[in-house]
């Protein structure tokens, strides 16, 4: 899959800036602040609805603006795609497939699968669990439209407990069957999430092991598990012996909302005994293992954003990483980087094809493609 080109009107820090792809490479360069990671976060927003950094859509809207509109071209299978969105503040957000709006902007998710490696990634082993499980929730959603319906069904009914349980122990005036009711309605999208879950997991934690074998030269052995509460107990049982410290607690303490996916190395916490190095090549195998498995299931290789991932790094450890790319055989890539010259000066002795975009202020400057650059 590729996207071919992107027109944004008043997308972040773009007024009105149109772009052309390369097929393959795009490395995205200029100095901090001038919107590199925005043109990435553009294309995301492209395939996945949304913003991978902003919760708000509002937000997404350039300052003094009251709209935004993104149009893409995209191609897949020699068939071509144009996909539009558009939102003006405090009206629903639109998207459009070919010229026709969604009913359920979650309908779009998964036909343009996009694999997106941030900096703050790093949080995917130092952090506490929800990040984990968004890693998960984004694959298996891209992957069965049912496990997003489920998802947002279980997330849906989770609030209203939460926010059940809040007010009741406010107002002193529990009802346990009401609490009960909340959860039998949660079984169904339970035990479907932790299933898929489950197989995802252990597909996932093959493909992780030998990823993470070749970037570390076999220095470390590397091990990834599925922890969740329904490993040893069932969901509605367990949720009943658990109401009276959801009512003390005031919030919901079983559910797959609790789940993680733990990540060892030499039987060590990666956590607490990763080097910087160590950390940053788990990252980067937890992010192609995600590539993989959504090239492998769905039949379609994801966009693959890169955003500074080599800011810290040397020379020679950066083409070692591209180099590794070009072994993994993945489609399109976008490589943002503060230094202007080096992701260029790699492609050009890979003899790979390419296009540099010299991002400034918002607008692109210095177009070149591989030719033109030699």
């Amino acid at each position: 899959m590729k996207i071919t080109n992107l027109k944004l009107t008043n997308f972040k820090n773009y007024s009105d800036e149109t772009f052309v792809f390369n097929p393959k490479y795009n490395a995205i360069v200029g100095f901090n602040g001038m919107g590199k990671t925005n043109l990435l976060d553009a294309i995301y927003f492209t395939c996945m609805t949304k913003s991978n950094f902003v919760i708000n859509d509002s937000n997404i809207i350039k300052q003094k603006e009251k709209f935004l509109r993104t149009q893409a071209q995209l191609e897949e299978a020699n068939e071509i795609y144009k996909i539009t969105c558009k939102f003006e503040k405090r009206k629903k957000k639109i998207f459009e497939f070919n010229g026709k709006a969604y009913d359920k902007l979650a309908d779009h998710i998964g036909k343009f699968p996009v694999v997106f490696i941030v900096p703050s990634d790093q949080n995917l082993i130092l952090d506490g669990s929800k990040q984990r499980r968004q890693l998960i929730d984004n694959t298996l959603s891209q992957l069965d439209r049912n496990y997003l319906y489920n998802l947002i069904n279980y997330n849906s009914l989770l609030n209203q407990r939460n926010a059940y349980l809040k007010l009741a122990g406010k107002s002193s005036s529990f009802q346990s069957s009401l609490a009960m009711t909340y959860s039998e309605q949660m079984v169904k999208p339970t035990e479907y999430i932790y299933q898929k879950r489950k197989l995802f997991i252990d597909e996932f934690s093959k493909v992780f092991t030998e990823k993470y074998r070749l970037i570390s030269n076999n220095q470390e052995k590397s091990t990834c598990f599925y922890l969740s509460q329904l490993n040893e107990n069932d969901f509605l049982i367990f949720s009943k012996e658990n109401l009276e410290k959801d009512r003390i607690i005031g919030r919901t303490s079983v559910g797959i909302h609790k789940d993680d996916l733990v990540f060892e190395m030499d039987d060590k916490s990666v956590k607490y005994f990763a080097s910087q190095g160590q950390t940053k090549s788990f990252v980067l195998s937890i992010k192609l293992t995600q590539y993989e498995i959504i090239a492998a299931n769905s039949g379609i290789k994801p966009l693959l954003l890169l955003d500074d991932l080599f800011d810290k790094l040397d020379h020679k450890r950066v083409k070692q990483l591209i180099e590794l790319l070009e072994t993994e055989n993945i489609d399109q890539v976008f490589i943002s980087d503060t230094d202007t010259n080096r992701i260029v000066n790699i492609l050009q002795k890979m003899n790979v094809d390419y296009k540099k975009i010299v991002i400034q202020d918002g607008n692109q400057k210095h177009i070149r493609n591989a030719s033109e650059e030699e």
